[in-house]
């Protein structure tokens, strides 16, 4: 993990996706796990949980029923990529 991580060309579209207005409800979990996993230190625990620190902040995300994160975990997404200075702009 980098402090100024340099994002794939795949990994910027889903900062984009993940960051759009309205909320995207298209968004696919294997896009935003892959995403995560290269700016921050992800755990799969047990149940299907996935715990992610990413700068001072850690989450726990519930890996989606279907394909797709839902709107609250993509707000939960916004919080912390915007808080380890990763947004649209800076990819």
């Amino acid at each position: 993990m980098a402090e100024d991580p340099q994002l794939d060309a795949h990994h910027r579209a889903t900062v984009e996706k993940i960051f759009n207005h309205p909320v995207s409800h298209n968004i696919q979990w294997h896009d935003v796990l892959s995403l995560l996993q290269s700016v921050a230190v992800v755990t799969e625990e047990r149940d299907g949980r996935y715990t992610v620190t990413l700068g001072p902040e850690t989450e726990t995300f519930d890996a989606p029923r279907h394909h797709d994160v839902n709107e609250q975990q993509v707000i939960d997404l916004r919080r912390m990529l915007k808080g380890a200075g990763i947004t649209p702009n800076s990819t």
